[in-house]
């Protein structure tokens, strides 16, 4: 049976969908196709009538899930400024729900060990998120300054959230969080 476009689209962003989380939670290499397959609803079989390989649904689930990530930065944002991104990013909600978090957070380390392109894709990512803290810097900064501490405060955040990730105790990842946070504040003050 031949399924019309828009079904064929809806699939395949089902398929980006279930990627993108499972990724982000148990990463690219501990990630098989058939449990990912088995995520959107559908058979192992059916994976290569949408992609040419597993290195071509990585990138486009890391592109997805990064300009989810954008977007919900830049919503939060809104008229409250990097306060919000800052509280939202180092939250314990975001560290413990991995699959609907920052890819950037969950799968750099992994995604640097790829093939360039797959690389490419991560850091072009990064930059537009920089970007979206960086539009919310204070006025009258340099565009250079800008994007300095635009780009110091995403490592920062990423950094502490993955090291938060990583603590059995509580109150040892929570104090990654909150120093995390506080620092991120003063990177961002004029």
């Amino acid at each position: 049976m031949r399924y019309d476009d828009a079904h064929k689209e809806a699939t395949r962003e089902r398929i980006v969908a279930a990627a993108g989380a499972r990724f982000r939670r148990e990463g690219i290499a501990g990630t098989g196709l058939a449990r990912l397959m088995a995520d959107a609803g559908l058979t192992h079989g059916g994976f290569y009538a949408h992609f040419a390989s597993k290195e071509d649904l990585v990138r486009e689930s890391l592109s997805w899930a990064l300009d989810q990530t954008r977007a919900e930065l830049k919503e939060r944002a809104g008229g409250r400024g990097v306060e919000a991104i800052i509280r939202s990013y180092l939250s314990p909600t975001h560290r413990d729900h991995p699959d609907a978090g920052c890819a950037l957070a969950s799968l750099a380390a992994e995604v640097a060990r790829h093939a360039g392109d797959t690389r490419g894709v991560l850091a072009e990512k990064a930059e537009a998120l920089e970007g979206v803290i960086a539009d919310h810097l204070p006025e009258g900064w340099t565009e250079g300054k800008r994007t300095a501490r635009a780009r110091a405060i995403l490592s920062l955040m990423m950094g502490a959230l993955q090291l938060s990730r990583l603590q059995d105790s509580p109150e040892v990842s929570l104090g990654y969080l909150a120093d995390a946070a506080a620092a991120a504040r003063l990177l961002a003050e004029p």
